[in-house]
């Protein structure tokens, strides 16, 4: 069999039952759940089916990736969908011949990126794997020039979080597809290319709390009898909303009532009748209407040299926050 000659292309959508089969026939996990996004690559020799590989999304949680990126928890959360898993590979019984497994990856590699870019919208920049040492050792992610980052916690994700600690370590691969992927996860400002359109922001604490210092300048146009919460506590509250991804005044609402109490506290919440409360969608409306955008923006320039220029996710001003309006 010439090595060369092996083909890698996408499962079309009437190929998958057929996918699925193999899978579940010869790979010693069966066939595969589709979780969110996957692309499914089929390698051919002629008309022959000898390969058959999934792509899907990262693991939510690598402690061994996460230190060898260098990325912080804000950056992970939103560049997570640059990374991507090879969640399924299964040389079948027509293929197996030596130099065939680090061809089949090197012909995925070549490919995925643009496969990725055409079918979800963004390209990539990394892959990782996992590899069950009780049965591989991942001697065909070597030949293919992966890195071996170390192993696994020996925890297991499902569907409500993670297992308790079993004791089954793997050991993790990845393989960048640009020399700086790794620079380019970390850092940052990350170019246009590589943005996902997600704004799944997590807050640390030191944002929420910084956040109220930076509206205590602006005039408060509210009468000053019925006030139950701080400007500086309102406006901090939807600048953060709008950070997080909430447009809209229920939006940004509806994101502050699932605070914690500590996250509240941090905001400047007060404590009214026990517990720490929120301001109300009326509330939210009716500041945010009067302050204005030039009021608001002056006060976070101050906020933005301090953290934005650090993190573009973080970068924000007051006609974002109205035209979420």
């Amino acid at each position: 069999m010439q090595v060369q000659q092996v083909l890698v292309r996408p499962v079309v959508a009437s190929e998958t039952q057929r996918y699925q089969d193999l899978m579940q026939e010869h790979h010693y996990l069966g066939s595969q759940r589709n979780f969110g996004a996957t692309l499914r690559y089929v390698a051919l020799l002629g008309d022959v089916w000898i390969a058959l590989l999934s792509f899907s999304g990262a693991s939510l949680k690598c402690a061994a990736r996460d230190q060898w990126i260098g990325w912080s928890y804000r950056q992970l959360n939103m560049r997570l969908k640059l990374v991507v898993n090879n969640s399924r590979f299964l040389i079948l019984p027509e293929g197996r011949v030596p130099n065939m497994g680090s061809r089949l990856l090197s012909l995925c590699q070549q490919r995925l990126s643009s496969d990725w870019q055409e079918t979800f919208g963004h390209s990539l920049l990394l892959l990782e794997t996992f590899v069950d040492p009780r049965y591989f050792r991942g001697t065909v992610y070597r030949a293919a020039n992966w890195l071996h980052l170390g192993d696994t916690k020996g925890f297991s994700r499902t569907s409500t979080g993670f297992t308790p600690y079993h004791g089954l370590l793997k050991m993790v691969f990845v393989k960048p597809l640009r020399h700086d992927a790794q620079i380019l996860l970390s850092s940052p400002h990350l170019d246009p290319p590589y943005h996902t359109g997600s704004r799944n922001l997590v807050l640390t604490a030191e944002h929420m709390c910084s956040l109220p210092h930076y509206f205590i300048g602006i005039r408060d146009p509210r009468r000053t009898q019925g006030r139950r919460h701080r400007l500086a506590t309102v406006l901090s509250i939807a600048a953060a909303a709008t950070l997080c991804g909430a447009r809209g005044y229920p939006a940004i609402w509806e994101w502050a009532e699932e605070l914690d109490d500590k996250a509240r506290e941090r905001f400047g919440c007060k404590r009214i009748n026990g517990s720490r409360s929120v301001p109300s969608l009326s509330t939210i409306r009716t500041i945010l209407i009067d302050v204005g955008p030039e009021n608001l923006d002056r006060a976070l320039q101050g906020w933005n040299k301090t953290y934005g220029l650090q993190d573009e996710s973080l970068i924000i001003n007051g006609n974002t926050m109205c035209a979420t309006c």
